[in-house]
């Protein structure tokens, strides 16, 4: 098989990589590679906006100070700062490629803009409450027409390639043909997106299971931070509703958490309808996802609830269709009103803060190694992320990424020869049965041991059936042909033991860890870095 060959390979084919693929100089050849369609990534289902300082009464430094306030005292300062005063030039950059922002009463220039959790200004620039779509479906279309960038979806990588000291490309795997190519390059970026697929309950798309984390663990890069596991308050909780989340700025707009009928009372009626967010921090229900997710599984398990209401009813019907089309829509097909009643909620695991640890601009431990986006641990962060920080992170390192890749692949010369894969896996293992049940025990592990609220018997119960699962896959992987699904299951063991480690370390509760058996913050402040050195 004669390799691929070029100047930049991108795994993953969100905001992040095509951001980034788009900010390359057309001289360099890109290859951007996405595992399911183009489009298919956290950043389609997006729904919030993007943080950023446009209103003249908001400031850089309260910007700055929310996230650093969210952070629980573990956000690299430094980031935070080149983050947010970069985040301004990464939205002029997205208009100029095509995203239509939700502006106020029509006028050029003036965006409406929202308020999220953490955030002390409205400063959340989107697009009606589809914020991802119109910027993932805005950034493909300009990358299918780039005359230096070539996509391969249904494609997914397998590992990445060593070679004298660098990483030189990866082995991926063509979901079309089940054959297993070479792509080498002088710089690999992954741009994989998070992890939420390792939990049972999450508002992630299925592509979301780890891959860039895991395969640059293997490749030796240090993975940080793994423990800040953040859920989302609120996801629609309907049995044939598929991860679909009730955006933040729902809330932002003035809905309310209430209690349903408890299942536990006398009456069934005692705690129905009750706001309770202001009873765990007074900023209600603003304050930052952390606090509110807790508080949702509390009264949960409390009154032995399966979910809590959302309430958005007391607003003029107008106003939620007009600014909460999306959901309004989505809500009608599960047989809910929006403006008239309110909605079931459950928390879902939503996102992860840490990842590989890199630089701003994406190195790694690992020359030749990039690492963005959600798959990166950059310090911006912290403990905690605040509200819609996420893509504006993706724009801003996809940016600083491009800036030196180019520098790198004008210094150093393409790979010599790479070993092809072993041409004896290269189909699809008939044998699913195993994988399936190996799939499905992990996440509820994950669920059940290592969720929003932990204990050390917990942490050390998960540790001990996911070394179990990891031991049973590994020889799975070690004796069968490779699959998607085996490639998936294999990295999200290896991520499901990155976090219970992370969170078995920290002697503390902080942001989104909480141990119930260390419930207090500890005066020491540090990051928690995992290396294979270890």
């Amino acid at each position: 098989m004669k390799p691929y060959q070029y100047d930049a390979l991108v795994l993953g084919a969100g905001a992040a990589g095509l951001t980034l693929a788009l900010r390359i100089p057309k001289h360099i050849r890109v290859a951007v590679l996405a595992k399911g369609s183009l489009t298919e990534s956290a950043t389609l289902y997006a729904q919030g906006g993007i943080s950023v300082v446009l209103d003249k009464n908001d400031s850089v430094k309260a910007h700055i100070e929310d996230t650093l306030s969210a952070g629980a005292g573990l956000c690299d300062q430094d980031t935070v700062r080149y983050v947010v005063e970069n985040a301004k030039r990464s939205i002029e950059w997205l208009i100029e490629n095509g995203v239509a922002f939700t502006r106020n009463n029509d006028k050029k220039n003036d965006y409406h803009l929202t308020k999220e959790g953490g955030h002390s200004h409205r400063r959340i620039i989107h697009s009606a409450d589809a914020t991802g779509y119109a910027v993932e479906t805005s950034l493909a279309e300009q990358a299918r027409n780039a005359v230096n960038i070539d996509i391969f979806d249904e494609h997914i990588a397998i590992d990445l390639i060593k070679k004298d000291g660098r990483c030189v490309g990866a082995y991926v795997l063509n979901k079309g043909t089940y054959q297993i190519d070479v792509f080498s390059a002088k710089a690999t970026v992954l741009a994989t997106g998070g992890a939420g697929k390792v939990y049972l309950y999450t508002s992630n798309p299925d592509v979301s299971t780890g891959d860039g984390i895991a395969m640059a663990w293997r490749a030796g890069c240090r993975i940080g931070n793994m423990e800040f596991i953040q859920f989302h308050p609120t996801c629609l909780y309907h049995p044939d509703a598929k991860s679909f989340l009730m955006t933040e700025a729902l809330r932002g707009e003035g809905a309310k958490l209430r209690l349903p009928p408890s299942q536990n009372s006398t009456d069934g009626k005692s705690d129905e309808g009750q706001a309770f967010l202001h009873k765990f921090d007074p900023r209600g229900e603003l304050a930052p996802r952390d606090i509110v997710a807790r508080a949702i599984d509390h009264e949960i398990k409390r009154l032995g609830l399966d979910y809590v209401h959302l309430d958005i009813s007391h607003r003029d019907t107008e106003f939620i269709i007009e600014h909460f089309p999306t959901v309004y829509e989505r809500c009608k097909e599960f047989g809910f009103d929006l403006t008239k009643q309110p909605i079931p909620v459950v928390p879902a695991a939503h996102y992860l803060c840490g990842g590989v640890v890199a630089s701003i601009d994406g190195k790694t431990d690992l020359e030749g190694l990039y690492a963005i986006g959600e798959t990166a641990c950059t310090g911006l962060h912290g403990a905690n992320r605040m509200a819609s920080n996420s893509l504006l992170e993706c724009l801003v390192m996809a940016d600083a990424a491009a800036d030196s890749i180019t520098t790198l692949v004008t210094a150093v010369d393409h790979p010599q020869k790479i070993d092809p894969w072993d041409a004896s896996r290269v189909t699809p293992s008939p044998e699913t049965v195993e994988i399936n049940h190996n799939w499905d025990e992990l996440r509820r592990v994950m669920s059940d041991y290592v969720g929003i609220v932990r204990s050390n018997k917990r942490l050390k119960l998960a540790r001990k059936r996911i070394d179990n699962l990891k031991q049973e896959i590994h020889d799975f992987y070690a004796n069968h042909n490779v699959s998607n699904d085996l490639i998936e299951l294999r990295n999200l063991a290896t991520v499901a033991d990155l976090i219970v480690r992370s969170a078995m370390q920290r002697k503390e509760s902080r942001g989104l860890h909480y141990n119930l058996d260390y419930p207090d913050m500890s005066d020491s402040v540090t990051n928690t870095y995992l290396s294979l050195d270890e």
